[in-house]
């Protein structure tokens, strides 16, 4: 599995633009990471519906 994380890393970053900032390619890297996660809790059910995020994102307000 760490071998299989690297190779991603490694593809992300070589898919980055010569120009690149690290901050940019950090971001690129997080995100990628977000995705794999979201994708992982949506396998595994780990998900609420709109109608409760909804309500958990209005009760951050108060």
């Amino acid at each position: 599995m760490p071998a299989l994380i690297k190779e991603n890393m490694i593809k992300i970053i070589e898919e980055q633009p010569d120009d690149s900032s690290f901050d940019e390619i950090l971001r690129e890297l997080a995100f990628a990471e977000m995705i794999d996660k979201g994708l992982e809790d949506s396998k595994n059910k780990k998900i609420i519906s709109n109608k409760n995020m909804k309500r958990e994102i209005e009760s951050w307000s108060k």
